[in-house]
């Protein structure tokens, strides 16, 4: 019997215009991949803490104790998407499954994750997990979150801003924010495996 595949749509909360990928991803796929997957979808590098959040529960790696021990949560290397999305529900058509996914405590970049779709059988010649659509690149790591990433833009539309030569060194020489590359995600999620 074939695995079931969601389709999820991820969006960087606060986001204005929004920051967003449509994915598909293999229901049998464990919460830890999860994250190596939006990692990758969404442009991050995987540098800073994370967890889920579905209802009153979170779920994270098992970090170092003395590392962030306010943070108690599930290990999410032993909970598959399957175990937490209701599939009978998304079948019929009537329901999005909806839950939290925080990415760098410091910056605080919230997503929200939906779970829009199931398919029962995927495209044969579909590779999963996969990109499918999106819109513009995610902010530069440690830039601040949502705040920091308007002044960071700010000064980069502005040659006349105080800090725009020093944010231009800091990111490369260049940023769009408009960026969005199908093709290299979708290479870099086939590399995931």
């Amino acid at each position: 019997m074939p695995i079931p595949v969601f389709q999820v749509k991820i969006t960087l909360k606060g986001s204005d215009p929004p920051i967003w990928r449509r994915l598909l991803v293999s229901s049998d796929t464990k919460l830890s991949r999860f994250h190596d997957i939006l990692q990758v979808a969404m442009g991050w590098t995987d540098s800073h803490l994370h967890l889920f959040k579905i209802g009153d529960v979170r779920f994270s790696y098992p970090y170092e104790p003395g590392h962030l021990e306010e943070l108690t949560a599930v290990d999410s290397r032993y909970v598959r998407l399957c175990h937490l999305v209701p599939l009978r529900k998304l079948w019929r058509g009537d329901f999005h499954f909806v839950f939290d996914y925080e990415y760098d405590f410091g910056d605080g970049w919230n997503h929200e994750v939906v779970f829009e779709n199931v398919l029962r059988q995927a495209d044969p010649t579909q590779t999963i997990p996969a990109c499918l659509e999106g819109a513009r690149c995610c902010p530069p790591e440690d830039v601040g979150g949502l705040g920091g990433y308007q002044l960071f833009l700010e000064a980069l539309r502005d040659p006349g801003h105080p800090e725009h030569d020093m944010y231009l060194e800091w990111c490369g020489g260049e940023f769009d924010p408009d960026a969005f590359d199908l093709d290299a995600i979708n290479k870099a999620l086939r590399r995931l495996k």
